[in-house]
């Protein structure tokens, strides 16, 4: 099944089910394809790395909702200042 992908302003392969509960994962569902959504979980990946967080903390899932939403649709989305891409810290 096909989308209109809001992201990436292009026909796409749908999700499959809802990421989430609720509106927004039905407008998740409805509106980004399964290529955004895979940026989106990297972009969430180096969020959590970079900022420490634990996906356990009400704060932290507040932070990730807002830059979820900011990155599929309003791609207002920003690495931290100190993300260089394909480094890693050991």
């Amino acid at each position: 099944m096909k989308v209109f992908c809001q992201k990436l302003q292009r026909e796409g392969e749908a999700l499959t089910r809802k990421p989430m509960p609720g509106e927004l994962g039905e407008r998740i569902v409805n509106h980004i394809s399964q290529e955004a959504w895979s940026m989106w979980l990297e972009q969430q990946t180096m969020l959590i790395n970079e900022h420490h967080l634990s996906s356990f903390e009400p704060e932290a899932q507040a932070f990730l909702r807002e830059q979820m939403q900011a990155f599929l649709f309003n791609d207002e989305a920003v690495a931290p200042k100190a993300y260089v891409p394909g480094s890693s810290e050991a």
